[in-house]
């Protein structure tokens, strides 16, 4: 072989090497959050917050069901009776102890769990006027144009990718 095809045929190699072996960065995995809202709660007048009624407690207890095999990194709630004790049997089946978080800040939240979860998944319990706000906090669009007062049996499942848009996947969970 004559030097100048040589020189020309390691050049190729190298440049196919180079091209060809290095390896593309692996994409960042994707955050989950599972969004839920509170379990029914008495309507009982002048309660300013009130428990959950007996289908609330059987709904909770549902959410262990619905979420036994996504095993949740940390569990987050509003500061009411409502949320904590829609939350409570998950807790417990974990080990989690929740996190309290403000509603009225969702976009906190979702820088949060962004920064925080990446690649993990976590539970959220709100209320029905908060969940569609933090949706769109974490980039996702809405699903339904809003949760009426009567509609406890929405799961929403939030895939959060770090690059890219959200998607949600509506389940349910517990008696409809």
């Amino acid at each position: 072989m004559k030097p100048w095809n040589l020189c020309f045929a390691l050049a190729l190699l190298v440049l196919a090497t180079a091209w060809g072996g290095a390896a593309a960065p692996a994409a960042s995995p994707a955050l989950t959050v599972y969004l839920v809202r509170h379990a029914e709660k008495e309507l009982a007048p002048g309660l300013s917050d009130p428990p959950l009624t007996a289908a609330g407690q059987a709904r909770a207890q549902a959410l262990v069901g619905a979420l036994r095999r996504a095993h949740p990194a940390v569990l987050f709630t509003t500061n009411t009776q409502r949320t904590r004790a829609t939350l409570a049997p998950l807790a417990t089946a974990t080990g989690l102890a929740p996190r309290p978080y403000n509603a009225q800040q969702p976009q906190a939240l979702a820088d949060t769990l962004r920064r925080a979860y990446a690649g993990r998944a976590v539970v959220v319990v709100g209320h029905s006027n908060t969940l569609l706000p933090l949706l769109a906090a974490l980039g996702a669009p809405a699903p339904v144009p809003e949760i009426p007062d009567d509609e406890y049996s929405y799961l929403f499942e939030v895939r959060v990718p770090a690059q890219g848009p959200a998607t949600v996947r509506v389940r349910h969970y517990g008696a409809r």
